[in-house]
Formats: structure tokens, sequence, C-alpha cells
């Protein structure tokens, strides 16, 4: 099947585009046979006698073969670099037609209603996001199939989903949703608009390949030029077949589409917070929370709860999940949150012993508390540093002053804190902490990512995807005021757990969170800031005071 009959706009464009791009090709061809035209013509001339022997042709006729030669050959070299080179594929979670039937039934079903050819299978992403993928390149396929792949005309594109998609949204939902995307396979059947993304693909890769490879500079340099020549001529392409999709598939759930794509903002919002907020704690310690898709529903509920703009959303959970499309939800959602800590934060391709799986039933105490005391102990640890050293007069308190008390590391309390962080030297002791948390924290991430290179996590380091980690990263470095206030509330929760009955909890929205008598206290982190910024303890005292948490007692920091 080809483009949709009739005068569709976006079609046409596509279609145009397309021819420009591949005369983009056909001129790069022109280029590389001009000398050999040339010396073709020089050499038949001379043996037909229309061109006189001796004088200047003579040499002339020499130098026009070895440079059509050469030519010959570096334009031979291209072409092997560009047709061998393996196209990008972007990183997903295979699903094979028995593990998700029904989910085929449906994409089939639609492709039939659009009149489309139905892709040729389905994989997830851990982003909420979906298109086609075109993975027909023989470099994709072992090497028992790639004569085959080379013989077949044209197979229709892989259908990516993105996972969230899955469990947040109902059945109806996600057909409306994907059927601009199928229909796509419409445009992706024409020999034009094929012929011209296989070209575009084929110098993308062409160029990582050299740049990789310092042989291959002019390759790397021809393959740079014909981008820039086509580069336009390919995005209105794109642009395009996007619209002539768009067209065909306005027959098709039309209407439920609007809500559709309402709830993918609302996904997209409840995805974003929980990567940020929950998940990157947990891959920061090296546990990985193995049903990240179920927890978007559960952000997204309480999403639901707290805004106002999104009540009714709430009321969507009794209609049937896209995920029971899946036979194995539950698998798919590990693979998928497996593969979202490796995109996003550059963790290993399996799990290991310091890269292991954590159920949301076990997130509180084996990730939020070990957390805080990881960070506790790091800022005692610090302040003892300063105190040996004596980084900032007269931070020490009457306490630690004689020869024999500096040798003993003081006790790890909240009093202590507040008894450097407030009074004369208190600035100048938050300013130190703010260096050496900083420095103290980037030689920890150094050491871990060392630690992965040499495989210590139990795969080997070009297991990762490409070779990268992370490809997409979640948060810039966080600031020494970030660090120092996330790591004083750290102390003042262990110190809480400890003394005043509270537990260790979790938000679905902000992440790590503290229970007091069952209620979240988000109050505490307004006292904390107080603290570090204009060193007034007065606010933090007070809000001990009125939890129950005993400064002078000694926390537990591992």
């Amino acid at each position: 099947m080809g483009l949709v009959a009739g005068p569709e706009t976006g079609a046409l464009t596509a279609r145009a585009r397309a021819l420009a791009v591949l005369r983009v090709r056909s001129a790069a061809l022109a280029v590389a046979l001009v000398p050999a035209a040339a010396a073709v013509v020089l050499a038949a001339g001379s043996a037909m006698g229309r061109i006189p022997a001796g004088g200047a042709v003579d040499v002339v006729r020499p130098a026009v073969t070895a440079a059509a030669l050469l030519t010959l050959a570096l334009a031979a070299g291209v072409a092997m670099v560009v047709a061998r080179a393996r196209p990008a594929l972007s990183p997903t979670v295979p699903i094979p037609e028995e593990t998700a039937p029904d989910l085929y039934r449906l994409v089939r079903d639609l492709a039939e209603r659009l009149e489309v050819p139905a892709p040729s299978a389905i994989a997830l992403t851990p982003d909420c996001d979906s298109w086609l993928e075109d993975r027909t390149h023989p470099a994709h396929a072992p090497p028992r199939e790639r004569l085959r792949l080379r013989r077949r005309a044209w197979a229709a594109p892989v259908l990516v989903i993105g996972s969230p998609f899955l469990w947040w949204m109902r059945v109806a939902e996600l057909r409306a949703l994907l059927a601009p995307v199928v229909a796509g396979t419409g445009p992706a059947a024409h020999p034009d608009i094929a012929a011209a993304r296989r070209f575009v693909r084929g110098l993308d890769a062409a160029v990582a390949v050299a740049a990789s490879r310092p042989l291959l500079a002019f390759v790397g340099w021809v393959a740079r030029l014909l981008l820039r020549s086509c580069r336009d001529h390919a995005a209105e392409m794109e642009r395009g077949v996007a619209a002539a999709a768009s067209e065909r598939a306005q027959t098709v759930d039309y209407g439920l589409r609007i809500v559709a794509q309402e709830q993918v903002g609302l996904a997209y919002a409840g995805w974003d917070r929980l990567l940020n907020r929950v998940a990157l704690p947990a891959w920061r310690m090296g546990r990985w929370p193995s049903r990240l898709d179920a927890g978007v529903v559960s952000a997204l509920t309480e999403l639901s709860r707290r805004d106002r703009l999104a009540e009714g959303f709430a009321s969507r959970l009794g209609e049937r999940p896209a995920c029971d499309l899946l036979e194995e939800p539950g698998l798919i959602d590990e693979a998928a949150s497996l593969l979202a800590a490796r995109l996003f934060h550059g963790g290993p391709a399996q799990p290991g012993p310091d890269w292991s799986p954590v159920a949301w039933s076990q997130y509180a105490d084996e990730v939020v508390d070990r957390k805080w005391r990881l960070e506790a102990a790091r800022l005692h640890r610090v302040l003892d540093d300063i105190a040996a050293c004596g980084a900032v007069p007269g931070a020490l308190s009457g306490a630690r002053r004689g020869p024999a008390q500096d040798a003993v590391p003081a006790a790890p309390t909240v009093a202590r804190i507040l008894e450097r962080l407030t009074g004369p030297a208190g600035s100048g002791v938050g300013e130190e902490l703010e260096v050496r948390l900083s420095a103290e924290v980037a030689r920890e991430a150094a050491q871990e990512e060392r630690a992965a290179e040499r495989g210590a996590f139990g795969a080997a380091a070009g297991s990762w995807v490409d070779g990268l980690a992370p490809l997409f990263p979640l948060q810039p470095p966080r600031s020494g005021r970030e660090l120092l206030a996330d790591h004083v509330t750290a102390m003042v929760c262990c110190a809480a757990v400890d003394t005043a009955g509270a537990v260790p909890g979790l938000d679905w929205l902000d992440g790590p969170a503290l229970l007091v008598a069952g209620a979240r206290r988000a109050d505490l982190t307004r006292t904390v800031l107080s603290l570090i910024e204009d060193g007034d303890g007065e606010p933090l005292r007070a809000w001990l005071g009125e939890v129950g948490v005993r400064p002078e007692k000694p926390v537990r920091l591992m």
C-alpha cells in the first residue's frame, strides 16, 4: 500500500521532498562519475582517431585516468561505509506476539481500519512517546538473516510505544493515541520515501562511524556534506509524512484522541516527577525500582487527588487499563524499569550485588531510611574532617578543644549540627561544609563510574546502552547549598526516626518523606533552610520540640 489517494497536501509534500533527497544522492553519484566519464571520452576519442595523439593529450590522458580511478575508489569506499554502517536504534524492550496477543490484535485491527500495512513488531520505550522505527537494515540482523533482509523489498517498521501509556491509559485511549502513529506505515511503504529514509539513515550512521575512526575522515566529511545538502528536504519530508498520517487517522476515534492527548500531558508530568524524585534516589544507591510503570499510576492518582484540574481522571481507573493487553505485565514492567535506569542513570544491563531491584513495599526501609543514614554519616564525617584540620577558626565547641578530645569524633547528634551552623562561626562552617560535601559527592560518583566501567556491577561496560552512561541524565549536579540542605534534612529525619517514633515513607510525587503519627511532615524543609541560609536555628529547635525529637541523642548512622 502506498500513499492515500486524493489531494492530500501532506502526502504530496512528503513524496516531493523524498524525490529532492534522492536527487542529492544522484547528484553525488554524478559528481563521482565525472572524472571517469572524462577518462572514457579521452580513451574512446584516441582509439577512434577523433583526438590526435601526441602533445598534451598524452600527458592529460594518464592524469585523467588516474584521477578517475582514485575518485571511483573513494566513491566506492564512501558508498560501502554508508551501506554497511549500522543506523542507531532506540533502546527498547521487545514485545513478542506470544506475550501480548491482544495488543497485536488491537494494532492490526487499527491498521486494517486505516487501510495501511500493520507494523512488523511492537516494542516498548521507557518514555512518554510513540513512533515507528525502521529496523530492516541488514546490520541489525544476525549474519544468517542478512542476505534474506537484503533480498526483501520492504518490511513494515516496528511500532514503539511509551510504556507509561500502557499502564495509565485505558484501552480505547491507547487505540486513539496510536492511530496517527500506525497510519505512518502507509507513507513509509512508498518506494521513494523508503529510499530517501534509508539514504539519510545511512549517512547519519556513516558520520558516527567516521567520528571514531581517523582513517575514515574523508568518508565523514562527505557524509556530513551530503547530510547538510538534504537536511531541509528530509525534515520537510518527515513533516509531510506526519501530516499525511494525521489526515488518514482523522477517521478513527478522532473525538477520543483529544481525551487521549490530555492523558499524554498528565502521564508525562507524573513520569517526570516519578523519575526525578522517586527513582533517582534509589538509582544513586545502586537500587532500581522494579515497577516504575505501576508507580506512574500511583503518582498520577495522587496528582489527581491533589489537583482540582485532574479530579475527573481518577474515575478512569475503573476502566480496563491498556496493560491488560499484555500476558505478563509485571515482567514487562520490570524490563522497562531496568532499561529506564540504564537510559536515565547509567546502570548496568543486568542486576548484581550492587545493582538490585527494589519493590515499592520495600522502598521506604531499603531506600529512604538508608539514604538518610548515608547522608547523615557523610555530613558528620565531613564535620570531623573540618574539626581535625581546624579549617574554620572558632568552629569547635568547648568539648572538642583539648588535644585528647580532638582524636575522638564527636557523637552524631542534631545538637552538634545546630551548634556548628549557628553563632558567629556558623556562616564559615556552612560554606566549608558546602565545598567539602560537593567534593565528597563528586569523588564518590567518580569512583562508582570507574567501578561500573570495570564491570564491578556484574556487567561489562560494553553492555551499557551504546556504551554510554547515562544517555539522558535526569538532573544536573546539585549545588553545595542544595547538598548541605539535603544532608541536614537527612540528619534530622534520622533523629526523628530514632527518638520520636517517626518512620520513613514514600510520597509518590515528592519522593522520600518523613511520616510522624502517619502524616507527612513537609514543613521540615523550611526550618532547615532558615538554619542554613540565615544561621537561625530557632525554627528548627521549635520543630524538634513539637515532634518530640531529642537533639542531644546520638543517631544510628548505618
